[in-house]
């Protein structure tokens, strides 16, 4: 059952920690799980989520604090020192302590790297730190379970033990050699029921789904949908086993993917949230504004160029904002689907020819039925004349066709050129859309109409 954090539990925590009364205050949050920590955190000021976090146990607090929201995090580590984010890292697995030293400023990093006991964690945290976020080699974790295939399975049981003390879950064992080369992974099963004076290469399985440390990040969500994977070996260059990549992991990461998706899709051209401040969200959403206000003011020297047109039929400029709706919307639908299956990998070779056939012959039938009802609409409401509604239907088949095809289009060659296609989403086809799709509606509202 989901637990709701009540209003007069934070209320309680606030008033503790005015009074100072940290007896009580520990005692209160005792059985508090780390989520509801950091949902906690998240209600308080920041002076007060400062003392709380520096009162609180690292190894409460740490789970807590990846479970903050980026900005909010941000600023209660802006307020702690090197040695107390230190202590903070030395209770995270290596990916999360990586992820948190990668929102520090580089002078901080080494400071923070400094006060870090553990040496053999803290050079974890140096080798993350040297992949892309959204690779493998950024993703992974350096905690693992992996057994020599030289060793006895009684041996290999001692060593597990060891090694288990560092990882929070056992989700595979994986066997290397004498180099410690990936050579494959190992059943808990067989381990259990295999001889105690077997070799490890006699029960492991040699084949095992794995990805190199410059693989990206969405190929790795791919894999493990694809193979319903609970964790993933990462290998370097020379096949080394170097970390493991688990699904909560990839799971945040397609979240954030996701989220960074959508945000460009609806014209924001950089990760912000909520509480950022204003010039960081105007940096973020200005410049697909300006690309739609751009875009309307071509339309705009677009119809000024039919003024004459207009002087004679002056009921084709009643229709102007529904041609610009219908080609935006087309649009937005057919590259939202073409996203889709290119970041799902469904999307590929031949059947992108046919995606676009089937954008197209979707397109000619909505295309159709809108127009019927556009003509009948005019027709009756509007009282326009036969040739009119005539060249208003036209144009809707017309504009309709060429914002499939954009939609379609634009996304997959963006793809082909190593560029984000979520870009060519939101204001991007919509504005180029309006544009096209005004030009498109005069130029055949003339040519029907003869003049």
């Amino acid at each position: 059952m989901q637990f709701q954090i009540s209003t007069e539990l934070i209320e309680k925590i606030q008033f503790l920690i005015e009074q100072k009364n940290d007896e009580e205050l520990l005692l209160h949050l005792d059985e508090v799980h780390h989520a509801d920590i950091a949902e906690i955190i998240s209600e308080l000021s920041l002076d007060d989520a400062t003392y709380l976090v520096k009162l609180l146990d690292s190894e409460k607090t740490s789970e807590a604090l990846m479970e903050l929201e980026e900005g909010v995090r941000e600023r209660i580590l802006e307020t702690l020192s090197a040695k107390e984010i230190a202590d903070e890292l030395v209770e995270m697995d290596t990916d999360d302590a990586a992820d948190i030293m990668n929102e520090l400023s580089p002078e901080l990093q080494k400071q923070v790297i400094s006060e870090i006991q553990d040496e053999q964690h803290a050079e974890d945290i140096v080798e993350l730190l040297r992949y892309p976020e959204d690779s493998a080699g950024g993703l992974m974790a350096k905690e693992l379970v992996k057994v020599n295939e030289n060793w006895s399975v009684t041996g290999c049981m001692t060593e597990m033990r060891a090694q288990a003390e560092n990882v929070t879950r056992v989700h595979s064992i994986y066997v290397v050699d004498d180099k410690n080369r990936l050579k494959g992974r190992l059943s808990l099963k067989d381990l259990l029921t295999a001889a105690s004076n077997e070799n490890i290469r006699d029960v492991y399985i040699p084949n095992v789904d794995y990805v190199t440390v410059h693989t990206e990040g969405e190929d790795v969500a791919r894999i493990m949908q694809k193979y319903d994977l609970e964790a993933i070996p990462v290998i370097d260059e020379m096949g080394r086993l170097v970390g493991r990549i688990t699904i909560d992991d990839i799971v945040d990461f397609i979240k954030e993917e996701a989220e960074r998706d959508y945000q460009m899709a609806a014209g924001i051209s950089e990760g912000v949230e909520a509480d950022d401040n204003i010039f960081k969200q105007t940096r973020a959403r200005l410049p697909w504004l300006l690309i739609g206000m751009f875009g309307g003011l071509g339309a705009a020297g677009i119809i000024s160029g039919f003024q004459e047109t207009m002087a004679v039929f002056p009921k084709l400029l009643l229709f102007v904002p529904l041609i610009q709706a219908t080609a935006g919307n087309v649009g937005v639908q057919s590259s939202a689907i073409v996203v889709q299956g290119l970041a799902n990998g469904s999307l590929k070779g031949n059947i992108i020819a046919k995606r676009l056939l089937k954008e197209t012959s979707l397109a000619l039938v909505n295309g159709i039925s809108i127009a019927i009802i556009v003509f009948i609409i005019s027709s009756v409401w509007f009282e326009t004349s036969y040739t009119e509604s005539i060249s208003v239907g036209v144009a809707l088949i017309s504009v309709i066709l060429l914002a499939a095809m954009i939609g379609t289009v634009i996304p997959i060659v963006l793809d082909k050129n190593k560029i984000d296609p979520a870009v060519a989403t939101g204001p991007f086809i919509t504005t180029s859309n309006d544009v096209f799709g005004i030009l498109t509606y005069f130029l055949i509202a003339k040519a029907i109409l003869g003049f």
